[in-house]
């Protein structure tokens, strides 16, 4: 009888393990009614309107919905649009709206708001404003729209305001000034400086949540401190609690075995804390499983991608029989047409330069039909302008025939598909040109050229900025009008249709109503996502607030915008010495925080409309002077060598954190040059200097990197150190990671830091060559001056 115990006991061990390994079922609709992943609902602080018609293609489908109890809600008769009211109740900082059909719920993330109540007191010391204003990053630096309300002679003002860190000045009787009763200041990229008003808690204190491990079917997920509740969705269903299992702060999380069904399909999670929220943690799946080889990943795994921008004209000329220049001696040549075309494009990517450099996506300037007469007027030197830039069309469907034909457009992107390269275009939708059959044939599509006070309506960029024009021959549409906005959704979706792109870079986003990003997407949605089972990234263009910025990035949306907050910071505290890198740190947290730890927002080393960084960082260029006259006044070049080590960790900075880096054509190099045009300069593929090739080598590191290690593209965030001069963080994907550290001082830094828990056995790599000392846990590198390092497995 003894000699059956081990037998026994092994049995009921083995049938144990096979129970806790079992596929559990979670009960979905047979084809799902979202496309894509819901993105959260951020409430109000009162009224939230949740546009149902941006996550469902058909609402009128829905059952019924619940949520918390402490929201008070109201659906529209068409089922299109829902109300909520966040009222005086206790709202978690995290809950779910669950949409029901056929007795099944899909569930949204709702997030509660975490605005907070700001009060601004302005006491002038000496003869008193008649009136007093505030301008800043969260009003869009107008003044107009947020006066300050006076008793007894001191000024005050309320806001309502997201935590974070907020540039702003005061205006008193017109006059701009940094605020007196504030001691914190920051640059402001222009010579000067910003109050700077920081609202509420440090982001960097939420709970934190991390990808632990994973064996078939079950993820293992780790939150620090003492974590209350934990939610966890797979695509857009809430996982019951029977999915998950609690181990002090470990997570066992089951994967629904319909995961085994889809090809490409996402765990999200987010833990809860003390009324706050944590990282959010997005797993890609293969299959039902974990992904844990990159080669997996496909072209429209937009998390992988890595961009870059180039302007057509001042690319490459591919086909010098299309070379036509505006024949006006009114026109400079530096904004006349330099003869990069279509043709140009294709023929690098024939000869191995996009593969070579190792990006994923290339992003397009505009390439519809512009005028051929010139325009505008630029008083010193004098000149007017050319539409080389492709953002003056006179069509929005043809191609220009100074940059080729359709068909040649048509072979571009073949040849780009066949090399598993992304394709997007600049698409414009704002404004035409005068000469635009839109504006001939309906001039009362175009908003008032003048306001009512008789003045002109141009470049009022937030006062006016649904409506501003942004040159008098360039007309803005009136977007708010349906007719309006079904002809120029038409209009994109050509592009779509004829050409197979693979999405759009949007120009002036803010400058549009919301109506036309609903409306385009909801065609995208229909016409290609649903049918095509294909993602199309769509990424916009808005300087602003990150409220506003985030405002258009959601579900029925954006995927993506430019995020200009975290750039400028960057150009700032890379390119100058005095400026801090916990400036930085706490600027890409509030992004962060804003976006989500994976997000789809592009971080760039420079675009047209900025000088190039080199011109900055080796001081050919200063913040103080107006860039756009430097270009024209004299020769701006690369400056100090030191430059190109500040560029290089520029490169290394997007190239690691959350988010998809995007290299402004040249600048893998260190092309210089001053702002537009000096910034479009023709695009240089030899007779590169040794500074130039080291930092194209850097890129081209880089960029791999960054595309073959899922701890950056889909790792977590964890910050190690970050002071004046040094900043080091981790990215932590399972069992891969890679360490970043950066040393910004003018002299060798030696570094410490403790590697995070759960890789002190794992043995690390300098990619870059410099050497570390470890012990255990502690590490201790040096870095060389404006250098960085990346450790991996």
């Amino acid at each position: 009888m003894k000699s059956g115990y081990p037998t026994l006991l092994l049995l009921l061990i083995t049938l144990t393990l096979l129970s806790s390994c079992m596929k559990k079922k979670l009960q979905i609709h047979r084809e799902s009614d979202i496309a894509g992943l819901a993105s959260p609902v951020r409430l109000n602080t009162d009224i939230t309107l949740v546009y149902l018609a941006d996550y469902f293609a058909d609402p009128s489908v829905i059952d019924s919905f619940t949520v918390h109890p402490a929201l008070q809600q109201r659906l529209s008769k068409d089922k299109k649009e829902l109300t909520l009211n966040a009222g005086d109740g206790l709202l978690p900082a995290l809950s779910a709206l669950k949409v029901w059909r056929d007795g099944m719920a899909y569930s949204i993330p709702v997030r509660k708001s975490e605005k907070l109540k700001t009060t601004l007191i302005f006491n002038p010391s000496s003869d008193k404003p008649a009136d007093v204003r505030f301008a800043g990053e969260m009003n869009g630096w107008n003044p107009a729209v947020t006066p300050f309300k006076e008793k007894d002679g001191v000024f005050y003002l309320e806001l309502l305001l997201n935590p974070g860190n907020y540039q702003y000045q005061i205006v008193a009787d017109g006059k701009w000034m940094l605020d007196p009763a504030n001691p914190d200041s920051v640059s402001n990229n222009l010579g000067g400086f910003n109050s700077l008003l920081k609202v509420g808690g440090n982001e960097k204190n939420k709970p934190l949540l991390l990808t632990k491990s994973h064996s078939g079917n079950r993820i293992t997920l780790e939150a620090g401190g003492e974590t209350e509740d934990i939610f966890v969705f797979w695509q857009n269903y809430l996982l019951p609690s029977g999915f998950i299992t609690r181990k002090g702060n470990e997570f066992v999380v089951n994967i629904p075995s319909a995961a085994e069904d889809v090809k490409r399909s996402f765990i999200r999670a987010w833990a809860m804390k003390d009324d706050g929220i944590s990282n959010d943690i997005l797993i890609p799946l293969e299959r039902g499983e974990p992904v844990s080889d990159p080669a997996v990943l496909q072209r429209d795994d937009w998390e992988a991608a890595v961009l870059y921008f180039l302007m057509v004209d001042r690319f490459h000329n591919g086909n010098p029989s299309n070379d036509k220049r505006v024949d006006d001696p009114e026109i400079l040549p530096k904004v006349n047409y330099f003869g990069g075309d279509i043709a140009g494009v294709t023929a690098k990517l024939r000869d191995g330069f996009f593969e070579e450099l190792g990006i994923s996506t290339i992003w397009l300037s505009p390439i519809a039909q512009n005028p051929t007469g010139a325009y505008g007027l630029w008083p010193d030197p004098k000149t007017k302008f050319s539409g080389y830039h492709g953002y003056w069309p006179v069509s929005s469907s043809k191609v220009d025939f100074r940059f080729g034909t359709g068909n040649e457009f048509e072979e571009l992107i073949a040849e780009a598909h066949n090399r598993g390269i992304n394709v997007i275009l600049d698409y414009v939708a704002n404004h035409v040109h005068q000469e635009h059959p839109v504006y001939q044939n309906h001039p009362d599509w175009a908003t008032d050229l003048y306001l009512p006070d008789g003045s002109l309506n141009t470049e009022r960029w937030d006062e006016y900025r649904l409506t501003t024009w942004f040159d008098t021959f360039l007309p803005t549409l009136d977007l708010s009008r349906p007719d309006v906005v079904e002809v120029m959704t038409d209009s994109a979706m050509f592009w779509l249709r004829t050409y197979g792109l693979d999405g759009f870079r949007h120009d002036a986003t803010k400058h549009i109503p919301e109506i036309f990003w609903r409306t385009l997407t909801g065609k995208i949605r229909n016409e290609v996502v649903i049918p095509q089972g294909k993602r199309v990234y769509q990424i916009g263009e808005t300087y602003g607030s990150h409220e506003l910025i985030g405002s258009y990035v959601s579900s029925g949306m954006l995927d993506a915008q430019f995020d200009f907050n975290t750039y400028d910071r960057a150009v700032s505290v890379f390119v100058n010495d005095a400026e801090s890198f916990t400036s930085l740190s706490e600027s890409l947290h509030e992004a962060l925080h804003q976006y989500g730890y994976h997000n789809l927002m592009g971080y760039m080393t420079g675009n047209q409309d900025r000088a190039r960084f080199i011109s900055y960082a080796g001081g050919s260029l200063s913040f103080a002077e107006n860039a756009k006259m430097a270009g024209w006044k004299r020769d701006v070049g690369a400056g100090d060598p030191v430059g190109y080590k500040k560029l290089r960790s520029m490169m290394a900075f997007i190239h690691t954190i959350p988010g998809v880096p995007t290299i402004y054509y040249g600048d893998e190099f260190g092309m210089p040059g001053a702002n537009d045009p000096d910034n479009r300069r023709m695009m240089k593929f030899t007779g590169l200097s040794e500074e130039e090739m080291q930092t194209n080598d850097v890129a081209k590191r880089l960029i791999r990197l960054r595309r073959s290690n899922l701890a950056l593209v889909y790792g977590d965030f964890i910050e190690l150190v970050a002071n004046e001069k040094v900043w080091v963080y981790s990215r932590i994907y399972f069992d891969q990671i890679a360490i970043v550290a950066f040393n910004k001082s003018d002299k060798a830094h030696m570094i410490d830091f403790a590697v995070p828990q759960g890789f002190k056995n794992h043995s690390l790599n300098a990619v870059f060559g410099n050497e570390f000392n470890r012990k255990g846990e502690a590490i201790a590198i040096t870095l060389p001056p404006n250098s960085f390092e990346i450790l991996t497995r």
